[in-house]
């Protein structure tokens, strides 16, 4: 029988292994899992959440499993000034996109689409390659069954 990870910790000691996976394969609930050294265990959390880099997936059998978020390709996008990045912010989240932001720059999945319209909102967008972690949103946690990267016919209106 597989050993079962059904809750997560920040504090442990050395684990016993870590798991390394992109921050789609981090938002999860159920599912068997291997570690990167070999650690067959079936993950079984109360509900989905994205599992953070540096989280520990607590085994039943005592040990845990540190998790570690693998880089993507992303693009770092920058604005000439803290406003200019934060009206390109709106411009993202007024398309649903999934964005990690800081301070001083914003990163999104790689879309050539996308990188063009920030170009010409006067963005400077930049092909990196790093470990993605996305804000959570009031609705778009991925762990109600659909995205929202539909037209915009869903009771709310966005304005100009």
């Amino acid at each position: 029988m597989l050993p079962v990870a059904t809750s997560t910790t920040r504090s442990f000691g050395k684990p016993a292994d870590t798991i390394t996976l992109d921050e789609t394969a981090r938002h999860r609930r159920r599912m068997a899992m291997r570690s990167d050294g070999g650690i067959e265990f079936l993950l079984d959390l109360p509900h989905a959440s994205l599992l953070a880099h540096g989280d520990g997936l607590l085994l039943d059998d005592g040990r845990v499993i540190e998790v570690r978020a693998a880089p993507e390709p992303l693009y770092e996008v920058r604005g000439r000034d803290a406003r200019h990045l934060l009206a390109l912010a709106w411009q993202l989240g007024n398309r649903h996109l999934p964005a990690e932001i800081a301070e001083d720059r914003i990163l999104i999945r790689r879309d050539h689409v996308i990188r063009d319209m920030l170009k010409g909102l006067g963005a400077t967008v930049a092909e990196i390659t790093a470990p993605f972690s996305p804000e959570g949103g009031a609705y778009h946690t991925h762990a109600h069954g659909h995205d929202h990267s539909h037209a915009h016919g869903h009771g709310h209106h966005h304005h100009d």
